[in-house]
This record gives structure tokens, sequence and C-alpha cells, in this order.
């Protein structure tokens, strides 16, 4: 499913968060979002998913614009894993999983065959089978974020919005899900901090700062060193990974030069309203 936004603009606490970003994401396209704390991407993400009310501009799934759907149609469109979660009452890893599956339900009678068959393959998929008959509020912060991710599988949309999926796991279980995300075929838009592993894992990269969509494209083409040190504050040295060729970063040093107001005149930071993915 293709997601389009349009010139979108956001506020929170009645100031701009998130102001004029327009990207296309083809179907099936991994998007990565990366920008410093505060840049907007979780209330761009929040915006994309429904869960905010965007003050300008719009969101379109195939065509359809978001404010056209139903809340239960939205949710059969897209699956959200939050990067804040409240989930503290008591219930079983399987039960959290089956929420996922509400919004294909007729009503609140009791869950299908096919959905407890399907939450117990997400859960499998994520490798997190073992826990299905544990409290939620028992686990680790990481399992916690493995059986989010089922969770998000199991809603069986065709559109994923993760917002920093990668927090509290460990590296193995980083790249297991990264690799996860890319085997779902499904539009994903992702916001992550590591902007290696955001380089090996996503088609395309978004770099944000100060509510602004700075640069897009493919990751070679947008993580650069000017980039890194005009966005992050951080000095870098670009190398080639020995297997796959792709431009990796070696991070040197915090910049002794503050990161710039990002000036459109910076040759180094793309500033075209809207650009297509590939």
């Amino acid at each position: 499913m293709r997601v389009d936004i349009e010139n979108l603009t956001a506020h929170r606490g009645g100031r701009p968060v998130v102001t004029d970003v327009s990207v296309s994401v083809p179907s099936g396209t991994v998007l990565g979002l990366l920008g410093p704390n505060g840049s907007g991407k979780s209330t761009l993400l929040r915006t994309v998913s429904g869960l905010a009310t965007p003050s300008a501009g719009r969101v379109r799934f195939d065509g359809t614009d978001l404010t056209a759907l139903k809340r239960k149609h939205l949710a059969r469109h897209v699956a959200v894993m939050a990067q804040e979660h409240n989930e503290e009452f008591e219930i079983p890893v399987i039960d959290m999983v089956l929420l996922g599956r509400i919004p294909h339900g007729r009503g609140y009678g009791r869950d299908s065959d096919h959905d407890i068959a399907l939450a117990r393959q997400a859960l499998t998929r994520v490798g997190a089978a073992h826990l299905e008959t544990r409290s939620f509020t028992a686990l680790s912060g990481g399992e916690r974020q493995r059986v989010l991710f089922a969770r998000a599988l199991a809603q069986d949309t065709p559109v994923l919005v993760l917002d920093e999926p990668t927090n509290h796991l460990d590296i193995a279980h980083q790249l297991e899900l990264l690799d996860l995300v890319r085997a779902t075929d499904r539009t994903v838009l992702v916001a992550l901090h590591d902007l290696n592993l955001a380089a090996r894992s996503c088609d395309a990269i978004g770099v944000l700062a100060e509510g602004h969509l700075l640069s897009l494209g493919t990751p070679d083409e947008v993580l650069h060193t000017d980039l890194v040190r005009s966005v992050f504050g951080v000095e870098s040295t670009a190398v080639a990974h020995p297997r796959s060729g792709r431009r990796h970063l070696l991070f040197d040093a915090r910049s002794p030069l503050e990161p710039n107001d990002h000036d459109p005149a910076n040759p180094s930071i793309s500033t075209e309203e809207e650009i297509t993915t590939p």
C-alpha cells in the first residue's frame, strides 16, 4: 500500500513540531526516519497513523485520505508500535498479541481459532513463542518490544508504523527485528536512532531536524559526513562496508561546532519539499 504525506504540519503543546513535510512511500518500501531528539519523528509517525491530528496537509493510503477512514478501517490499514506504551495491566502475552486482531473482529466475542493461530505465528516469528503464557508486566524491556512487534504483525495490515522498535533490544535482537521488518514485504515507516542500522535495513532514509524534512533518498545518498556533522553535531568517517560495499559511518567525536541552523543554502542538505523514494 502506497503512503503519501502531503505538506503535513502538526502542532503539539501549541507549537509546530512538524512543518510542511511531503514524502511519498511506494508500496513495500521501508522508509527509515532519522533525526536528533525532538526533531519531530514521533509526531510525524503519530500523525501518519491517525493518533494525532494534522494542523495542515494530509495523509493518503493508496489515494484514500486518512480522514475518510473510520477508526476500525484505519486499524485495518495501519498497525502502530509506539515508542511509549502504558500496557501495565496484568495480561497474558498471548492476549496482548490478540489485541491486534480486534479490528478484524465482528464484535467482542471470543477469539477465533484463526486469530489465535495468527497470534501464535506472530510470536514465533519474533522469537517469543516461549513467552505466550507469561504476564506482559513481568517481561523485560526487550521482551516487551518483541511482544508489541508481534501484536503489530498479528494486526495483519499493509502498513506498519514503528517508533523506535529496537529500544531495549540487544544487538542480536535489533538485527533480527529489522530483518523481520524487511521480510514482511509491507510498507514500513520506522523511526531509528542508529544510523548504520538504518543504512543496513532501510530502502530509503528521511532526515528530520526541527520539524523539517532535510534530506530524503537512498542510505548512500543521504548518510554522508557533512549531514552527520550538520544535523547531529558529530564528526564521522565514511567507509565502504567490507561485505556489502554500502556506506558505513565511523563516529569520531562530537563536532567542536554546534549543529547549524539547517540553512537551505547549505548544499549538503536536500531541501526539496517532496522526493519520491525509489
